[in-house]
Order: structure tokens, then sequence, then C-alpha cells
């Protein structure tokens, strides 16, 4: 699989399957403070990480534009968002929970009229497979049903009232005010609206600024947000994110950020803000997830998982094992055999049956990717697969890298794609060290079959990671499972339940247990004056 070989991968001009091409978006529509405005300025062209051959040479396909909004006009997005919140008089802050409910499902009902769109776009701005964009529209599909269930669950346990010491107290979550909600290039509807919708139902604001990658992807939503939702409680931030975001925290309107990207631009986001101690982070960050491959361990399963883990979407996850430990028994073994197995994937074009390897969406990675090829073998180590480190454009081919030791990139960096670093350890202690001395902490895959050996690992490892997965690859689902990280992997827990609870306050409404107060707190429930307090439930 040399450069040649990836070259003749890409289609000719003309000759895209006509079910699978993609008609050109130039946007110039935004949504803000419930409007869809037209934006006469400037635009940022979009250029597929497809490439197309050209008089023999790969080139790039644009297929569209977005508005590169300016400072002044993000300034307005971030004032429609506190105006609809309104210091928590607004229409939707102050709605109740059930009407609040039907808002989210009229939009996802509208939403899945939009799957062949959305599905296209995600194929076409960042590479991924027709099947695993099918598979990230579905699931979040499935990820705001869910969130509406558990909602109503949670609702249902505070529809009551408690008497403590003789006082009458109703106990319920409210919102917080207004959110930016940032998500990555790798999963641009999915991790976005992850974020987005609990933020939405628990009753906040929002201004969604899109991912680098992956932002034609909201075009066909932005009338359904429109209709969905009152005016100015969704507002969609198009624009060069260090130009526009920081001077958004800087106004200190800014009540929680929802960020999923690298530690180094939340640190500033956060900084920028005036009123730290007002603004609550909620982030998913960096990860080097290493997998620790014990000397019993089956290795047929093994290899299976660690190239999944390895080379899902390329890499290009923050869930994604970045460094596999192996036992120095069964190295040999289980490089052979990765090495075999990777060379079999097919590596082509998003919509081809059973692709494996696409294009790389971001500008200059598969160049970056052989840079730290070239670091690893400047300092000893070899690309173990027979293809590894093929690149021509867009194109990378998987590079199994080993024996890779503690002064290279690769051992502590993450490289975000398609590059296995592999260490070979004797004694368990050397990739326990690894993990405890990492500034990273979200999860660790432990591959073996003695069960004693195992538990000793999981006790210490839970302290330093938020999962430890055994004998299976690293990963966010289901989403009914906590998703959070340790050190500087991430701040807040992200899972169905957990992320009502990140984007709200408990709230408490009391009195004392006497007639008058009895009277009063009766009335106000029985003639459905609060919305808060109540006793209403919701089926």
């Amino acid at each position: 699989m040399n450069a040649e070989k990836l070259k003749s991968l890409y289609p000719q001009d003309g000759s895209i399957p006509a079910a699978y091409a993609i008609r050109r978006v130039d946007q110039r529509e935004y949504l803000a403070d419930g409007e869809i405005r037209t934006w006469a300025g400037p635009v940022q062209q979009v250029f597929s990480p497809v490439c197309v051959m050209k008089e023999g040479k790969p080139e790039r396909l644009c297929i569209g534009s977005f508005p590169l909004l300016s400072q002044e006009e993000a300034h307005r997005l971030v004032d429609a968002a506190a105006g609809a919140y309104a210091q928590g008089r607004g229409i939707w802050p102050t709605m109740s929970v059930e009407g609040r409910i039907a808002c989210v499902q009229r939009f996802v009902l509208a939403m899945k009229a939009k799957r062949a769109e959305v599905v296209k776009s995600l194929m076409w701005e960042i590479g991924k497979s027709l099947t695993d964009s099918e598979k990230e529209f579905d699931r979040t599909v499935i990820y705001i049903e869910d969130t509406i269930e558990a909602l109503k669950n949670l609702d249902r346990t505070s529809s009551r009232f408690e008497i403590e010491e003789g006082i009458i107290g109703q106990i319920r979550r409210a919102p917080l005010g207004v959110v930016l909600c940032m998500g990555p290039f790798n999963y641009p509807l999915n991790e976005t609206f992850t974020t987005l919708i609990p933020a939405l139902i628990m009753g906040n604001t929002v201004v969604l600024k899109p991912a680098k990658y992956g932002i034609l992807m909201l075009y066909p939503l932005l009338e359904i947000f429109r209709d969905s939702f009152p005016k100015g409680v969704v507002n969609i931030l198009y624009g060069k994110g260090r130009e526009i975001i920081n001077a958004l925290m800087e106004t200190g309107k800014i009540d929680v950020l929802a960020f999923i990207g690298s530690s180094t631009v939340s640190n500033r986001l956060v900084k920028a803000h005036p009123r730290p101690n007002r603004l609550r982070p909620v982030l998913g960050l960096n990860a080097k997830n290493p997998a620790i491959v014990l000397p019993d361990a089956n290795i047929d399963n093994t290899v299976s998982e660690c190239i999944l883990g390895s080379l899902s979407f390329n890499g290009q996850r923050c869930t994604a094992l970045k460094i596999i430990f192996v036992h120095a028994s069964i190295v040999d073994s289980f490089l052979t055999k990765m090495g075999e197995q990777i060379d079999k994937l097919k590596v082509g074009m998003p919509w081809e049956d059973g692709v494996k390897i696409t294009p790389l969406p971001e500008d200059g990675k598969a160049q970056s990717m052989k840079e730290y090829i070239d670091d690893a073998l400047a300092r000893g180590a070899k690309v173990v697969n027979r293809d590894g480190g093929a690149v021509c454009e867009t194109l990378f081919f998987p590079a199994i890298v080993y024996p890779v030791s503690a002064e290279m990139r690769l051992y502590n960096e993450e490289q975000f794609g398609p590059v296995i670093p592999v260490v070979s350890f004797k004694d368990i202690s050397e990739p326990i060290s690894y993990i405890e001395n990492s500034n990273f902490g979200q999860q660790v895959s432990i591959f073996g079959t003695d069960p004693d050996v195992i538990a000793k690992m999981i006790d210490p490892l839970v302290n330093q990671v938020s999962r430890v997965n055994i004998n299976s690859q690293c990963q966010r689902g289901p989403d009914r499972f906590p998703f959070t990280g340790r050190k500087d992997s991430a701040e807040g827990t992200l899972s169905v339940s957990d992320a009502l609870r990140v984007f709200s306050i408990r709230a408490l409404v009391s009195a004392k247990a006497n007639d008058q107060n009895k009277a009063i707190v009766t009335n106000i429930v029985r003639e459905r004056k609060s919305n808060f307090l109540s006793t209403d439930f919701i089926f």
C-alpha cells in the first residue's frame, strides 16, 4: 500500500456515484434570537478530506462555505441567549418540565427527517464512513430520546414534598444560565448534542459554536431549531474560534462552558472569564488511553479489540487506545498478528462497503503523523507492519511503531490518529507507573485471563482513571454509563442522567410547617400556580 496505490483509491472527477454525491452548500444563514439571518460578510470555504483526481493529481473538493461572523455579531448572539434567560425570568427557564420536554420532542421528530442530509454531510466533511455516519446520527437520536425519559424519571422523584424538623420542602433541579456549547470535529453531531440537549432541556439557553470541521452538517437543522424552541433559546455561532470565543468569555455572560477538545484551549477560555467562580466548566479533554496486554491474554481477541480501539475512525477519538503495553513474552506474536490484520484493512472513500480507513479531515494531519513516526525511527523504533505510514494527500495507512520508549513523542503525546505505539514490558509495574505519572486519566484496557491478577490491577487503577475495561477496547458507550476522566482528561460527568445534573443545580423551596404556610403551599400546588412548586407527575 504505497503512495501510488493510495492515490489510485481517489475517485476520478465526475465518477462519484450519484447516491453519494454531495450538493455544494454556500451557507450565509445563521440562527440568532429566533431568526434565520443572512450574513453579508466574509465566508470560509469548506474543503472535503475526500480528494478527486484532476489531471492526474488528487485535489480536495470544495463542498461549500459558511459565515465568518464578527465579534460584534457574536456578542449579539450571547446577548440574545442572555435575554432569553433573563436572569431566570425568561419563558424557557420558567417553563414547566413537561413543556420543555414537548419542545425537545418536537425537535427530535423533525430532526429524523433530515437523516440523509446530515449523514451525507458527515461523510464529506470529516471523512467518516457511511456506516459510522449513520450510527452517529441514530445514536444521537436515541440519546435525545433517552434524555427525555431520564428527565421524566428525575422529575417524578422530585414531585413530592419532604418534611424535616418542622420544615416543608420541595427539591428540584434549576437551570444555570447561558451555556456555550463547543463540540469536537470527530463526533460533531453526537458529542455536541450530548451537551447541547441536556443543557437545553434543563432550562438553560445556549450559544452553539460548531466544531472546526463538520460545520455544514448543522445547516439542515437551522429551521428546526428555530421552530422548536422559543426565541433566543438556541443561537448558532459561526466563525473562527480564536477570534470570537475569547471575546465571548470576556463578557462574563457565559455561565457554563461545555467544551470537548484540547486542554490547552479549555484552559485559555476559562482564564478569559472575568468571574471564574461563576463559571461552571463541563469539559471532555485529552486522553492517552493505554492497553495492558498480560502474558496470558487471548491473542486473537486482544488483537481484534486493540485494532478497533486504535483505529476506529482512523484513531481520531479521545477514547481511542493510544499506546499499547505488551508483555515481552508475547510481544512478537502480538505484533505479527496485529500487523497482518491491519494490512488487510480496506482503505478507501467513506461510501464504500467495508471501508475502515478513510481520508483524514484535519489540514496537515498526515504530515503530523509522519513526524511522529520519523521521531520514533530516529530514536531506534521501527514500523512493524508492511504498509505502515504510506501516505497520499489525506489518506494515511496505519502504522505500528515498536519499540517505543520514553524519549519518543509517541510515548507521552496524544497522536489522535492512525499511528499505534507499542511498548514491551517485563514487570507489571512498568505500565502501572506510566499511568500513575501520566497527565491524563480517562480509561485503560486490561487484556488477560487470570482473575487474581486482573483484580489486583483494578483496585489501584480505578483511582487513576475513570473506567477500566476488561478484555475490550476503551469506549464511551453505553450512554447510560458515566463518561468522565481524571487529571487533565475531563471536568464534570456526562451520561444520559449525569448530564442533566451537570447542567443544573439543586434548588429548594421551603416553609415552616404551620397552618398558614401549609395553606399557601396547598393553594399554589392545587391551582398549579407555579411550575417549580408542583406535584404533577409526568408519564
